[in-house]
């Protein structure tokens, strides 16, 4: 696969070195040169030094064959701008971009979809933080929560310790411990 990461930051380095892990080319866009030789140094990908969003710098880092864009930049303004230039000018199929202002979030979220900026998959570290911590409150004890069907079914991840309500004791007295939540043990390790 063919994927243009815009900014070699935290997250974008990071992509670039899971992404490049499994065989994809990998090319990153940055104004940061030391960071960029750093990467390349470390890792089997291409880098340019440049402005992420301009049509000039997507078609050097070869966006007419990418499938897909994700732009991780500082700057939402810039992540949304090179998405619509992906999809205007290169038709790039997958745009994924992180978006922090809560404005572009919450006032209407009809400002991104295919008649407006086309932005496949908005990543909001903000808002995936708060999530977690909801649910984190909302199932008080558990290491994870997954949820699945649109929320209509969840995994909570516990720990089981020593002298716990439920170490000792068979599986089917987990229905009796909490009689008003149905449950299935997915897996024990």
């Amino acid at each position: 696969m063919n994927i243009i990461i815009l900014g070699a930051g935290q997250v974008g380095g990071t992509l670039a070195e899971n992404l490049a892990s499994e065989s994809n080319d990998i090319t990153i866009i940055d104004t940061d040169s030391a960071r960029l030789r750093e990467l390349a140094d470390r890792l089997d990908i291409r880098t340019l030094d440049g402005p992420a969003s301009t049509p000039s710098m997507l078609a050097q880092a070869g966006a007419q064959d990418a499938d897909m864009l994700i732009a991780v930049t500082n700057s939402d303004e810039v992540n949304m701008i090179a998405c619509q230039v992906a999809h205007t000018i290169f038709n790039i199929p997958t745009k994924i971009a992180r978006i922090r202002e809560h404005d572009y979030l919450y006032n209407d979220r009809s400002l991104f979809g295919s008649k407006a900026m086309p932005v496949d998959v908005l990543i909001s570290p903000e808002e995936s933080v708060t999530l977690h911590i909801k649910k984190m409150i909302q199932h008080p004890g558990a290491l994870q929560v997954l949820d699945f069907a649109e929320g209509k079914a969840q995994l909570v991840a516990v720990r089981a310790y020593y002298g716990g309500p439920l170490v000792g004791r068979e599986i089917s007295y987990l229905r009796s411990h909490m009689p008003n939540v149905d449950t299935r043990v997915a897996a024990i390790f």
